[in-house]
């Protein structure tokens, strides 16, 4: 078949109805156009004359943020530099919080000169504070890490001079150190030294849920009744309940137990099997909040690496988990 042939294309006439475009009207959308460029510059690639603009993302959410913290509060905020005076003071070195609000009482101690009783008084950066014509500066923290023998008590001073685990910390340093939590006499393992009152009162705080293992050597098997009495969550003793985060015993002779818990109570691993009529023969902590004795002998002490600090100041509370880096590659 043969193609026909093309017809001339249908073009309608306007409808009398609409207006034809006349010159006012272009030169009004023509405005309009100029108009709207102005506020805003809209890149396109088909425009030639305009070049494509290039952004700092940083920078924008910088500026962003610092605009949205003005809006929010229009006074700059200034962090403070006060410290409260107890806690000047036991920083110092000179002693517990609790023994300087007494200190301040009795009126031993001068800011810039003059005694000040004030127990909430803030001390500013620049303020000179005395005890006893000693100028007081703020100490350095230190954290020591001790494997503690038998025969030493838990304490700053003995009055009955009693061996102390002062007297095996004394060459660590020349800041005033003192023990967080305590063991028993007779107990062995780990045990933590700090001038960091903040950080002692956070670790030894039942609140904090300071993980602590210990190896525990009875006179007689233990029973598996007892054993499993001991697993009960509801297992209480005359003080309330306890709960154990974990429990091993040897199967061989049932004398060595492996007990794990975060109670803080006063001899709480000693009273637990006395409770069940056992008498402790060997009470050693073998894990504090994650801190091990591996290379540390018994009766010698090390200082705390920055890893086990920041380790220790997360799981207290003191400090918030490090954020783990992108592994996103750059573009």
């Amino acid at each position: 078949m043969k193609d026909k042939p093309r017809r001339d294309e249908f073009k309608p006439e306007r409808s009398t109805g609409f207006k034809k475009k006349g010159p006012r009207v272009n030169e009004e959308k023509e405005k309009l156009k100029k108009e709207r460029k102005l506020k805003t510059t809209v890149y396109s690639p088909h425009e030639k004359s305009i070049q494509k603009p290039t952004y700092d993302i940083k920078k924008v959410i910088s500026v962003v943020k610092q605009v949205k913290e003005e809006e929010e509060s229009p006074v700059p905020k200034v962090k403070s530099s006060e410290t409260r005076l107890n806690k000047f003071i036991s920083n110092a070195g000179v002693c517990s919080r609790r023994e300087a609000d007494q200190l301040i009482a009795e009126g031993k101690i001068k800011i810039n000169g003059k005694v000040v009783v004030e127990m909430g008084y803030k001390v500013q950066s620049k303020d000179r504070v005395e005890y006893e014509g000693k100028l007081l500066k703020k100490e350095k923290y230190v954290y020591v890490l001790l494997n503690k023998p038998k025969g030493f008590i838990t304490t700053t001073k003995d009055p009955q001079e009693r061996k102390t685990v002062m007297q095996l910390v004394k060459n660590a340093c020349d800041e005033r150190i003192y023990p967080v939590g305590r063991l028993d006499r007779n107990t062995t393992g780990l045990l933590l030294f700090t001038n960091d009152g903040e950080f002692a009162t956070k670790v030894a705080h039942p609140s904090s849920n300071t993980q602590k293992i210990y190896r525990v050597e009875l006179n007689k098997p233990f029973d598996e009744k007892h054993e499993e009495r001991l697993r009960d969550p509801k297992f209480e003793l005359e003080d309330g309940s306890i709960y154990l985060d974990g429990l091993s015993v040897n199967d061989i002779d049932r004398r060595e137990i492996g007990i794990e818990l975060h109670s803080g109570k006063n001899r709480i691993v000693r009273r637990i099997f006395e409770h069940f009529g056992y008498q402790v023969d060997v009470l050693d902590r073998t894990v504090l909040a994650g801190l091990t004795k591996k290379d540390l002998p018994r009766g010698k002490w090390r200082y705390l690496s920055e890893d086990e600090m920041i380790q220790l100041k997360y799981l207290s509370g003191l400090k918030k988990k490090p954020k783990k880096p992108s592994r996103k590659p750059k573009r």
